[in-house]
């Protein structure tokens, strides 16, 4: 294998478990699985999704020529890039940046509001030295650095669940408010994304409104969550989280409840599901609700305990909701008060049975 050091001019997000250096070595021996990270060099300029978020957080440009830590993983967003991991890589290859967490793969559908995505040339693997004194290193991967994922799930406190009919339908901003207020109202919540694809921005505004402590899926050791393979774990993350006792969780489960991320394995997942509280869904109009509703009705078996998302911004979509379905209608932005009232209410109610 040979082996070069190289400058980072960029650390996405999604590598930050390995606490990269400025200055890593590189080796030109490439494992292409889920996970492995890579060093890549920006071939192109981009003037709409062109930014990459940082191990803090923080949304930096990417301009061609920048020298990006990423890790290869899978997307499937219905409102942004489809990518897979390729079947093997070589230094030299072209990849793309499948989203703004920093995720590398082939790109094999775009979105036209976002543009072609960021084309990478593969410079190589990222190695770390796990033994001291190591002088070979080994391809670094991002599950290395975290335990096993749990088989079990451990007692937990009452867990509201918050899911969409799709991405970008409000989910976050639903479950960050109810954070909020609770944590306001003297409510320790512990707060966690259990699927999508890796980003930090969702979990720091969590953690930002109050959470006790936030996670997501790459605090696990997953880039991105599939289908088959997101109940270890969601039960890992729950049981971190519960580790410290909250008075309750918020789970939001990122992208749709048909999607490919794994929303409806956790769905149909007696165990998780005998530790749900209440279950928000955001959609973005009604006939979202008309599918939502006979999916958890008919699919999972679940009740609904309440709809948010656009439906909800104002009297049409809210009259819709209740005089359909009898099902609460509450605003996010607008009527927080009444959401809250919905979760705190079921909360209670779960945390008084024996």
């Amino acid at each position: 294998m040979q082996v070069r050091q190289i400058r980072l001019d960029r650390i996405a997000s999604v590598t930050r478990s390995a606490k990269l250096p400025r200055e890593v070595m590189v080796g030109d021996e490439i494992v292409s699985e889920e996970g492995s990270l890579l060093a890549v060099r920006i071939l192109n300029n981009k003037y709409s999704y062109n930014t990459v978020e940082d191990i803090g957080g923080r949304m930096i440009g990417l301009r061609a020529g920048d020298v990006l830590a990423g890790a290869l993983g899978y997307r499937m967003a219905l409102k942004g890039y489809a990518g897979v991991v390729p079947e093997r890589l070589a230094a030299g290859d072209t990849i793309q940046v499948l989203n703004l967490g920093g995720v590398l793969g082939r790109c094999t559908s775009a979105n036209p509001e976002l543009g072609e995505p960021f084309d990478a040339e593969v410079l190589g693997a990222i190695l770390a030295f796990p033994a001291l004194g190591d002088r070979i290193g080994k391809p670094a991967r991002v599950e290395a650095f975290f335990a096993p994922a749990n088989d079990a799930l451990h007692p937990m406190p009452p867990i509201a669940f918050v899911a969409g009919t799709s991405m970008n339908c409000g989910k976050t901003a639903a479950a960050t408010e109810i954070v909020r207020l609770l944590s306001h109202r003297g409510w320790s919540v512990g707060a966690c994304k259990l699927t999508g694809v890796g980003l930090r921005r969702d979990i720091l505004a969590m953690s930002d409104a109050g959470a006790s402590a936030a996670y997501d899926f790459t605090d696990a050791g997953v880039v991105s969550t599939r289908k088959g393979h997101i109940l270890p774990v969601a039960r890992t993350l729950l049981n971190r989280l519960a580790a410290d006792k909250p008075d309750a969780i918020v789970a939001e489960l990122g992208d749709g409840i048909l999607g490919d991320y794994g929303v409806s394995d956790i769905l149909a997942d007696p165990e998780l599901m005998a530790a749900a509280a209440c279950h928000l869904v955001c959609a973005p109009d009604p006939v979202a609700v008309y599918g939502a509703q006979h999916v958890y009705t008919h699919v999972f078996r679940l009740k609904i305990d309440a709809f948010a998302g656009p439906v909800t911004d104002n009297a049409v979509g809210r009259d819709f909701v209740t005089q359909q379905f009898g099902i609460p209608a509450h605003n996010a932005r607008s009527d927080i008060e009444s959401l809250v009232g919905v979760v705190e209410a079921a909360i209670e109610r779960k945390a008084a049975r024996p």
